[in-house]
């Protein structure tokens, strides 16, 4: 079985019958609520995937595993591009500067983090502090040039924007793939591996 889901993408329908025993309280009663958990960069057995579920607190993060059949609905970072709700923060005023320029970028991107599972879900999971979290898929590679520019325009957003760029063969983030460090941090479901072009993860960094 090929597992389709990628890191970021929010799936409905597990339940808390679904978790361990040992589940703290605060676990059950998001997925009580009818929340949705998020997939994680992890490995997991066939019928499974790796998700993840999140609380109210920054510090609430379960990670656990939900069964294949159990999936009602998946939304994916891209699909949330051009999502808006009525709430008057600086994590939504930087994503209305950015939208238009990402869209004509030529790449595919979309939204994670908090953004993400609030556009998604419609659950508050925003504040006045939060960050904006976006991935592009970057099948080709970006040289680290393009990576610098992207990084300057994010820069005068409204609010911090970090950025993964979700390679074939794993995630980096672009404010490392733009900064000075010849080794790139890889991350995928199988390990965390310093790299010198994430594109072509067989070049290991010494």
């Amino acid at each position: 079985m090929v597992n389709t889901f990628l890191a970021h993408d929010l799936l409905w329908g597990m339940t808390p019958e679904q978790l361990p025993l040992d589940a703290p309280a605060w676990v059950i009663e998001s997925l009580s609520a009818g929340q949705p958990v998020v997939v994680r960069r992890a490995l997991s057995v066939v019928g499974q995937v790796a998700v993840g579920v999140r609380g109210p607190l920054r510090e609430q993060r379960y990670a656990t595993a939900m069964s294949v059949d159990a999936i009602q609905r998946r939304v994916k970072p891209e699909d949330l591009c051009h999502v808006s709700i009525d709430r008057d923060l600086p994590v939504l005023r930087a994503l209305t500067q950015l939208r238009a320029m990402l869209d004509i970028s030529g790449w595919v991107w979309g939204i994670s983090g908090s953004a993400g599972f609030e556009l998604a879900s419609g659950v508050e999971a925003l504040h006045e502090h939060s960050d904006l979290d976006l991935i592009l898929r970057t099948p080709q590679p970006m040289s680290r040039e393009q990576a610098q520019e992207l990084v300057k325009i994010f820069d005068t957003a409204a609010c911090r924007v970090d950025m993964q760029l979700q390679t074939p063969h794993g995630a980096i983030a672009l404010r490392e793939w733009a900064g000075p460090s010849q080794r790139i941090l890889l991350k995928n479901a199988i390990e965390a591996c310093l790299v010198l072009d994430p594109w072509n993860p067989q070049e290991r960094a010494a």
